[in-house]
């Protein structure tokens, strides 16, 4: 590590993304360095692949790489960022379809004989969603971002989103149903 990557791990992120804009490459490598774990949980929220987030990842930052001169206010680096995540996305589903020709009536089980992992559950779940559904479930639960903030990252018109976000909710409820404590068995009995 030479000095100057060093002095970058302590540096403000709005100076590192300058120094970075100016073609700096270890002031782009501090900023992966602080932002990569970020961009692969929100890939593998969207896709569901361990594997397959480490590559949207590296594309994500090979896009950030070659269009941060381009970024014209350094305090919005994050919410750019984040732009081009959701864009390298969307274009992953678009070439990759893996529901394409399926039938919505297509069922996807999530029992197991032992007892599963909730959060493997629900990111297999996440999965098993059109792509725009599971990216607006993802950006309003995961990234806590408003409908309209979400509309305006994906250029998803407002309806749409919380269509989307509503239907994917519902879906997930049907295939997490197993989680759902069932109602209280002894009100029943009286």
């Amino acid at each position: 590590m030479s000095v100057a990557t060093g002095h970058y791990a302590e540096g403000p992120e709005a100076l590192i993304v300058s120094l970075a804009s100016r073609g700096d490459r270890d002031a782009f490598a501090e900023l992966v360095r602080r932002r990569q774990s970020w961009v692969r949980n929100l890939m593998r929220r969207c896709c569901g692949n361990a594997s397959q987030a480490d590559d949207l990842s590296q594309q994500v930052f090979l896009q950030a790489w070659r269009k941060i001169r381009q970024l014209n206010d350094v305090s919005r680096f994050g919410s750019w960022l984040k732009q081009i995540a959701v864009n390298e996305w969307l274009q992953y589903r678009r070439r990759n379809d893996p529901l394409r020709g399926a039938s919505k009536d297509d069922h996807v089980s999530l029992a197991s004989t032992d007892k599963p992992n909730v959060a493997i559950d629900l990111d297999r779940a996440l999965s098993t969603l059109p792509g725009p559904v599971s990216l607006c479930i993802v950006l309003s639960y995961y990234e806590q971002m408003t409908h309209d903030e979400i509309a305006a990252l994906t250029g998803l018109k407002l309806g749409t989103v919380k269509s989307h976000i509503r239907r994917g909710s519902e879906r997930l409820r049907e295939l997490l149903a197993a989680y759902v404590e069932p109602a209280n068995e002894e009100q029943d009995d009286e």
